[in-house]
């Protein structure tokens, strides 16, 4: 039996973490559930403070004398004071989702191998939405903002390449000019505009990014900035006295954490602070040594350039191009190394990944030279061997999803896959057809996919909504298909015995003659 993949860092953490994504699965459906869609959720954020931050710059009077009035004035109005709030409360909630989505990929591992540039970009996001976010306290012009400056200031006069002792400048007032004003204003919205730009950067590698939550989450997001801006309004501190530092302060400390923290330390300790976890984090991919799968190969004789194992590939490793070998066919797959996961999507999307086939040798379009598709249906009629009694079943799983090893017992066998999505559906045709009484699917939670698309593609191939479909003869009753993240083996215990029971009352299959080609298959293309 093939040996699984090495199990992501922090397995207590991240069971943890899956137990409390289940959860969350339960009560909202995993859909809208905030956890497994935090990255789509720091979009929605974004476009909230973009949205509010524009309403509120129309009516902010960026001047050393007008700032503070103006803010000032239209907290006093409902819809003002409303969309202050949804600014301000949008932005505590990009920190949150963004600290936690860095968490979820941490715990689950996946920022080694090609995922590097997702993690590295994301890591160098984290400065701008900082800039971005205290930058906005500095508009307001109350002494919270004279507060942040000050903090500010003092941190970068800790840099030698500065010389100039900058906190003097706001203790005195005398660079609090409308021309100052006009600069901060100026950064803060370049910075946004920068930190967009680098959202799009971040999600380059991707295909189908999550960047917008489905309605049920996004409704109830929205409802929850709005009811917070409602019950507890954003408010301003009185004007500044720049001849005085502010005794006490209402810190925000989820953007403005870092000035009590430079307090409590010295502005060099946060300049080593700050350097050793941007450092260390961007080098983790690095640092972390991951076992390198081999990657996806391509064998042209059987590729005829079709397109789906492209328009599969979660992360665009699989790229089609003009055939130059001379044969027929629109085109020749070819698979990027540096951006493949070894997830095997590909080789589930290829028409030619089919168990019928009496080839000599069973080669398909794309495939996995860990997990080849020789290999797949030796194990697969192997297990089916061996199985007795009634119902009998194969369960079909996936390395990081629950262990389907515990669930094998003489009426039940097991194989493995690198990811539900390597499945060709015709496998399940082929186990019915062998004997078999069910075919249990199963992979990673519903929308929580480690490979991103897996689950998705496969259970929609199952339903006949993606090619290369499920076969419509094949009766639907004796599928069944169950998402159960690596905590949740005992769940999907539960519902294999629901499928056994539900099978012992079908008649029971005798094994058909499999479809055969007339005569040899000669290789596609």
């Amino acid at each position: 039996m093939r040996a699984m993949s090495t199990a992501p860092p922090s397995r207590i953490a991240w069971r943890a973490w899956e137990r409390a994504e289940g959860a969350l699965d339960a009560a909202f459906g995993p859909r809208a559930n905030p956890l497994r869609h935090l990255g789509a959720l720091g979009f929605l954020f974004f476009w909230t403070m973009l949205a509010s931050g524009l309403y509120l710059y129309v009516v902010f009077e960026g001047t050393a004398a007008g700032a503070y009035r103006s803010i000032d004035a239209l907290s006093a109005t409902a819809a003002g004071s409303l969309a202050r709030g949804l600014h301000r409360y949008a932005a505590d909630g990009f920190v949150v989702v963004t600290a936690l989505h860095l968490v979820r990929e941490l715990l689950a591992g996946r920022f080694t191998g090609p995922r590097w540039f997702a993690w590295v970009t994301g890591v160098v996001l984290i400065w701008f939405l900082y800039a971005s976010g205290i930058g906005g306290y500095w508009l307001v012009g109350d002494q919270l903002a004279q507060w942040s400056l000050i903090a500010t200031a003092e941190w970068f006069d800790a840099l030698p390449l500065f010389g100039l002792t900058a906190v003097r400048n706001f203790l005195s007032g005398g660079q609090m000019t409308d021309r100052f004003y006009a600069l901060l204003a100026f950064l803060h919205v370049a910075i946004p505009l920068t930190l967009l730009f680098g959202m799009w950067l971040h999600i380059q590698r991707v295909t189908r990014p999550d960047v917008a939550p489905a309605r049920a989450l996004t409704l109830g997001t929205l409802a929850t900035l709005v009811g917070l801006a409602l019950v507890k309004p954003v408010t301003s501190m009185p004007p500044p006295d720049y001849g005085a530092v502010p005794a006490a302060i209402p810190v925000d400390w989820y953007l403005l954490f870092v000035h009590p923290l430079m307090e409590a330390t010295s502005p060099a300790a946060l300049w080593a602070i700050a350097a050793v976890v941007t450092f260390g984090l961007a080098a983790l991919p690095w640092l972390v040594r991951a076992r390198r799968e081999p990657v996806a190969t391509v064998d042209p004789l059987n590729c005829n350039g079709c397109g789906r194992c492209f328009a599969d590939c979660p992360f665009g490793a699989v790229v089609v191009e003009p055939r130059t070998d001379g044969r027929r066919g629109p085109g020749l797959a070819r698979v990027l190394p540096d951006l493949c996961t070894s997830c095997g999507i590909c080789a589930g999307a290829c028409p030619s990944s089919t168990p019928f086939r009496t080839v000599a040798e069973l080669v398909t379009g794309i495939d996995m030279p860990q997990l080849p598709l020789a290999a797949m249906r030796g194990e697969t009629e192997r297990v089916l061997a061996g199985l007795e009694g009634r119902p009998r079943v194969l369960v079909f799983g996936c390395d990081r999803a629950a262990d389907v090893g515990s669930l094998a017992r003489a009426d039940t066998g097991v194989v493995s896959l690198l990811c539900t999505g390597q499945l060709p559906p015709s496998f399940i045709d082929y186990v019915l057809r062998s004997g078999a009484d069910g075919v249990l699917v199963t992979g990673c939670a519903e929308d929580g996919c480690y490979y991103r698309h897996g689950n998705t593609w496969m259970a929609q191939r199952i339903a006949g909504e993606r090619e290369p479909h499920l076969r419509v003869s094949v009766p639907r009753e004796r599928v069944r298909v169950v998402w159960a993240a690596a905590g949740e083996r005992a769940r999907l215990a539960a519902a294999l015995d629901g499928f056994r029971r539900a099978l012992a009352a079908l008649p029971p299959v005798e094994p058909r003659a499999r479809t055969r080609p007339k005569r040899k298959e000669a290789a596609i293309g």
